[in-house]
């Protein structure tokens, strides 16, 4: 990647007992985003792309502009930070993904959204 443009992502996940109903397989988790422009120059986020998957192996891809209605434009050294949610038919599964960006000068990469896993509390070591 260009080193003008790096964009450093990362997620929280935790899972909502309160909202989930795991006799009708449905495991509610939030996720807190932190997405920091540690490059050179200003980048705009544009669009997400995330792949959120169970333990049963469905795959379900969520493509969309910008995250929470909003379409952030980092400076250097700024950061954006959101929550954010997902429902699963599983205990266990994970999610990742990308941030399609834009540069100050055109220039359009992806910034990387790491593996992360969702799972209740106590069923991971």
């Amino acid at each position: 990647m260009n080193s003008d443009y790096a964009i450093e992502v990362q997620v929280t996940p935790r899972y909502l007992p309160e909202q989930s109903l795991p006799a009708q397989n449905r495991y509610v988790f939030a996720y807190a985003v932190r997405i920091a422009n540690v490059g050179k120059k200003t980048a705009q986020l544009r669009t997400r792309h995330w792949v959120i998957t169970d333990a049963n192996g469905k795959v379900e891809e969520v493509r969309g502009a910008g995250v929470v209605g909003e379409q952030p434009t980092l400076a250097p050294g700024e950061s954006f930070e959101y929550s954010s949610g997902a429902i699963i038919a599983t205990s266990v599964g994970a999610m990742h993904g990308s941030y399609q960006m834009q540069g100050s000068d055109g220039t359009e990469f992806d910034a990387e959204i790491k593996m992360f896993s969702l799972s209740i509390p106590r069923i991971l070591h």
